[in-house]
């Protein structure tokens, strides 16, 4: 009677840890048919990563129920689509209801530690214009019926160029920026420093983060804001974007470090973000590609790989 009992909480015990694991796995292993460990697969093929197209930065809800990411066709423009977890299952891709506009850029959506706010970049029309005056930077909120309408962001962001903005928890914002005069290529990773709810001056990173390199670009800082990531050319080959990691350690910035060969490649990786649950890191990786009459496009595939496996073996062969 006793053995019965032991087999029968046994199997009991057996079967909620492997109801834990398929519940842990199950929003993304829809979309995915592989979990990756130490190297980059890509992340869902032939709902999110198109061959034709390109895929660009990616970013997911506090809850992991609700995704925004970048895509292009050929010879248009980028555009912010969205899937949702309903009842189950992921819904199809479509655009995002502040992303219809095919005719303005829309690029690098990124969610708000808490979820109820989501950055992104556009060449489309202030309010009260009909022409686009450039790239500047807008958000969304989201209430209880969904998300608002998009809203340019404020001073002191809205007099610079500044492009994919990421939040920390306590509203402290990292961004790409750069000084008026300066050549695009010589971008650097700014922040602007949450004042009792009012943004405080852009200043840009230390040479921590900002040197060597040019374009230097495209950061995702931890909510705790414990590391950044970004992305930078720092090698003799042409348009070889490779990521970078600094750990802040008592509010000191380390020396950046490569996220190493498994990530990067002699293509070019850039604008990565990190699951809410840092288990996984999301990038995009690709090139540039000539076509038959001689002009040039990208194609680019979202990739994804264990986060913590990456960062143990970073801080463990660096950070002695």
């Amino acid at each position: 009677m006793k053995l019965v009992k032991t087999i029968f909480v046994l199997a009991v015990f057996l079967l909620m840890i492997s109801s834990c694991l398929q519940e842990e796995k199950s929003n993304l292993i829809l979309l995915s048919p592989e979990i990756p460990k130490d190297v980059p697969l890509i992340f869902a093929p032939d709902i999110i990563t198109v061959d034709s197209l390109l895929e660009g930065s990616i970013t997911f809800s506090p809850e992991m129920d609700e995704i925004f990411f970048n895509q292009r066709k050929p010879r248009e423009s980028h555009n912010v689509y969205t899937i949702k977890w309903v009842n189950g299952s992921w819904t199809t891709p479509q655009l995002a209801r502040f992303s219809t506009n095919t005719k303005y850029l829309d690029v690098h959506p990124r969610f708000n530690p808490q979820g109820n706010r989501l950055y992104f970049g556009s060449r489309r029309p202030l309010p009260d214009t009909t022409e686009t005056s450039g790239f500047h930077q807008w958000y969304v909120d989201k209430n209880e019926n969904g998300w608002g309408e998009p809203v340019p962001m404020a001073k002191p962001l809205v007099d610079r160029w500044i492009m994919c903005v990421t939040a920390s928890e306590n509203g402290n914002l990292y961004y790409t920026s750069r000084e008026e005069g300066q050549k695009p290529e010589n971008e650097g990773i700014y922040f602007a420093l949450n004042q009792e709810g009012k943004l405080g001056p852009s200043q840009k990173m230390g040479k921590e983060i900002n040197e060597p390199g040019t374009w230097i670009a495209h950061p995702y800082i931890a909510p705790d804001e414990s590391y950044i990531i970004y992305d930078a050319e720092r090698t003799s080959i042409p348009e070889n974007g490779d990521l970078y990691i600094s750990f802040n350690k008592n509010g000191v910035w380390s020396e950046s470090y490569s996220l190493g060969p498994e990530i990067n490649t002699d293509l070019s990786e850039n604008a990565a973000t990190v699951s809410p649950d840092g288990k996984y890191l999301f990038f995009s990786r690709g090139e540039e590609k000539v076509r038959d009459d001689g002009s040039t496009y990208w194609l680019a595939d979202l990739y994804w790989v264990d986060f913590i496996r990456l960062r143990e073996r970073i801080e463990k062969t660096n950070m002695k």
